[in-house]
């Protein structure tokens, strides 16, 4: 049977910080890594209590910095239900073998962590001419690449997207445009105009049902222009379980809501088959 939602955002959290040891970028954890971090085990136990059938999950970079050995490990456990989405350093000499190597142990896609609540950045890394053999390399092996990154990040991706045209760009939380302003969107242009890109996929997360239902905007018309846009097939959930807040089951409801206005066909590809897409692993 097809998979009804697949996930490609949650984070697992050890409890074990012997076996994988705290070092977060930035050195500084994030609250939610401290407050409420999931491990593998719960992770599984609220992915079938939400009806999830697969995942791709994100490293911990504000609990793990490059280390993605825990993920690497829940991955080998399941690794027909689930892939990695890892953090390598890609300024360094090394960081083409680095992707190897993660990539042997099942992980299906690049992270660049541009900066969040502990690590803020401009990015301007992005553009370093020292990252472009990762860039190189991705492209050629075919695997995604996930940017955090805000409004006044989107230039730089649109350069990486005409530089590397084979390259499969993700935008965690839709690149967090300003929608509070409502319908035409004017605020929002700027993420709207990035639709001309064919390699470039946005990640919906709860944040973006929280964009979507502040100020003037409603889930339904935000939606709904950005499918009118993008394309469902060029969209994707994430939940950001569980630096989004769960239950994961209560995320999950939250996307069923906002979706609601949308087509049966556009559903299924923002539930799972655009996932299934960006990463292979995932396939049915």
């Amino acid at each position: 049977m097809p998979s009804r939602i697949v996930d490609i955002h949650p984070h697992v959290i050890s409890p074990d910080t012997v076996t994988y040891p705290h070092a977060p970028l930035g050195g500084v954890h994030s609250d939610w890594s401290k407050t409420r971090p999931v491990d593998f085990e719960q992770m599984l136990v609220e992915m079938d209590e939400a009806g999830v059938d697969k995942a791709a999950i994100v490293h911990s970079s504000t609990t793990y910095g490059f280390d993605n050995s825990y993920l690497a490990d829940c991955i080998a456990k399941m690794p027909d239900r689930f892939t990695g989405v890892y953090a390598v350093d890609v300024l360094q000499p090394d960081a083409v073998e680095k992707i190897e190597y993660w990539r042997g142990r099942g992980m299906g896609g690049l992270r660049l962590f541009t900066g969040g609540a502990t690590n803020q950045s401009k990015g301007s890394w992005l553009l370093d001419e020292k990252t472009f053999p990762v860039w190189e390399h991705c492209q050629d092996i075919g695997m995604s690449v996930v940017i955090q990154t805000t409004p006044d990040g989107l230039h730089m991706v649109a350069d990486l997207l005409t530089r590397f045209p084979r390259a499969k760009i993700l935008l965690d939380h839709m690149g967090r445009p300003v929608l509070e302003d409502g319908p035409p969107y004017a605020a929002a242009q700027s993420l709207f105009a990035m639709a001309k890109y064919p390699n470039l996929y946005l990640k919906i997360t709860p944040r973006s049902f929280d964009l979507a239902a502040g100020g003037k905007s409603t889930p339904a018309t935000f939606f709904t222009r950005l499918v009118g846009e993008f394309g469902a097939n060029r969209l994707a959930f994430g939940s950001n379980y569980p630096a989004s807040a769960g239950p994961l089951k209560k995320l999950i409801d939250q996307g069923h809501a906002s979706f609601s206005g949308l087509s049966e066909e556009d559903r299924s590809w923002i539930w799972a088959r655009t996932a299934q897409s960006i990463y292979p692993e995932l396939a049915d």
